[in-house]
């Protein structure tokens, strides 16, 4: 069970989320009833779907469960019914289901949603049954203010197949308050012998984030932790042990593919570098709130984003949530890079390279998308729901609202005046968080997330694994070996070149400097 802390937090969202919903509206005037300050002027805007019509027809949706994801797909269906008349049915998916639920309809040619929401990097097999989006779409003023990152996302055989509504990357986010505490300091140095810095390394980490667990160190009366992490099986565990994996396993100067050697397509995801995440992984586990090896998405961004841990990582919706005008820790967080490695193995000369900088690997991961069946006979109101979920009035409500999972993927988005003077962040705090996404995007040293045909198979084999090393049913190689060796059968059932095609892609420009 989680701390009465974070069922708290969870409950007064739950709550006020219930209320918004439930407000209605009748015309694009109206908006303001749906936490949306005022219409910004473009070809989707609040007025331009208002003068649409689509009275007696349907739209289906499909999604991600409430509230990442599926809450704004759920808001924004409810404005566009309202504004043009459409019955919109949405249909909320867990991250596990989701994949089957929308492959199986494509695989035996059944019309059986109109738009869809899903994990961007599936689009090696959903590709040949998604429509391009049209040109007068991808003319809109937020489609030309992607950024190069975020547009290569939609992109597939040189045409546009996913409508961008999303950035995603992952990175560390931290306490400041704490960190820069002097008591906090003293503490720390009498327990372990050393300064408190914030991590540069993932063994830093798990140490810093075991001193600080199981204390209240933030004197509301409750017990803190060290760190809330993305660890469910079925709810992107993967990415979260990617992300500890990398700078261990992605060697700057070795390039030809991270998750498989390009040239053999042997899987390296049961190498020595891939073990040392893993490993770590599994010891940070002293460090998690109660329940927290058991937590997905929605778990971490409540308990980061609601005071309970010290530091967190992965997609921008923890610090979002922290940073929310009704925050108790508004302004306290901060953001880095994720850690990194003094130790990365270099699968060429087979031996580990010590760095005196620690090595850093950007992790991209594509994050969540949207588009419109082929099969779809509504694909006019499909493009125009889609257009209208990322309106800019929309966006900029959707961004500052952690649970929703939408984050920065325009041009805009990285100006720390959209987040000081727009939306009233501290402005050290809105500095440094666009410097990092910056530093992100333009790092050089990067991992994508895998997109090939059957990356659900890969990617469910890895959170097996990972799972069964976490649990103690297996050592980290042990569990990592049988991960190697389901990948090999995969990539044999559908096909060596068929996956090596479409991994030239992602090793294309992860090795692009």
């Amino acid at each position: 069970m989680r701390s009465d802390k974070l069922l708290r937090t969870a409950k007064v969202l739950a709550a006020s989320s219930a209320l918004g919903l439930a407000a209605g509206m009748a015309s694009a005037e109206d908006y303001t009833r749906f936490g949306i300050e005022k219409d910004m002027p473009g070809m989707c805007s609040y007025e331009s779907i208002d003068a649409k019509d689509y009275s007696g027809r349907e739209l289906t949706v499909i999604t991600h469960a409430i509230p990442v994801i599926g809450e704004p797909t759920k808001l924004h269906a409810e404005q566009f019914s309202e504004l043009t008349g459409a019955d919109v049915e949405v249909v909320h998916v867990p991250f596990g289901d989701l994949f089957q639920r929308i492959m199986i309809p494509f695989q035996t040619g059944q019309d059986a949603y109109d738009v869809l929401f899903y994990a961007s990097l599936w689009l090696g097999d959903y590709n040949p049954y998604l429509a391009n989006v049209p040109e007068e779409y991808q003319s809109t003023a937020g489609m030309q203010a992607l950024t190069d990152t975020t547009r290569d996302v939609g992109m597939w055989g040189g045409e546009m197949k996913q409508y961008i509504m999303d950035g995603d990357r992952h990175y560390l986010k931290y306490r400041e308050d704490i960190f820069s505490d002097p008591d906090m300091q003293a503490r720390f140095l009498e327990e372990t012998g050393r300064e408190l810095t914030v991590p540069e390394t993932w063994e830093e980490y798990n140490e810093v984030a075991r001193v600080f667990t199981g204390w209240d160190w933030d004197g509301d009366g409750d017990p803190n932790y060290g760190s809330a992490e993305v660890v469910k099986r079925d709810d992107l565990m993967f990415s979260a042990f990617i992300s500890r994996a990398a700078p261990y396993a992605k060697h700057p100067d070795v390039g030809g593919g991270f998750f498989f050697d390009l040239e053999t397509m042997e899987p390296l995801i049961n190498n020595p570098g891939w073990v040392r995440g893993l490993e770590l992984f599994v010891e940070a586990q002293e460090s998690f709130p109660p329940g927290g090896t058991n937590f997905g998405l929605g778990d971490e961004i409540f308990s980061f984003g609601g005071g309970e841990t010290l530091m967190s990582y992965s997609w921008d919706d923890a610090l979002i949530q922290a940073q929310q005008a009704d925050s108790p820790i508004r302004n306290d967080v901060r953001t880095q890079m994720l850690p990194g490695a003094r130790e990365v193995w270099n699968r060429e000369t087979g031996e580990w390279d010590t760095f005196e900088e620690p090595n850093r690997a950007a992790y991209i991961t594509w994050g969540w998308t949207s588009a419109v069946a082929q099969s779809s006979s509504n694909k006019d109101m499909a493009f125009d729901y889609l257009c209208f979920f990322s309106n800019e009035a929309n966006t900029r409500h959707d961004l500052q609202v952690g649970r929703f999972g939408v984050n920065p993927y325009r041009t805009g988005h990285f100006d720390a005046d959209f987040w000081s003077d727009d939306l009233g962040w501290d402005r050290g705090m809105a500095e440094q968080y666009v410097e990092t996404l910056e530093r992100i995007d333009g790092y050089d040293n990067r991992v994508f997330d895998l997109r090939v045909p059957g990356v659900g198979q890969f990617m469910t084999s890895l959170a097996a694994g990972v799972a069964e090393a976490v649990a103690g049913q297996a050592t980290p190689q042990e569990a990592l070996d049988g991960v190697a060796e389901e990948w090999s059968r995969t990539v044999e059932r559908i096909g060596k070149d068929r996956v090596r095609e479409a991994y030239a892609n992602v090793v294309e420009i992860e090795d692009a400097r």
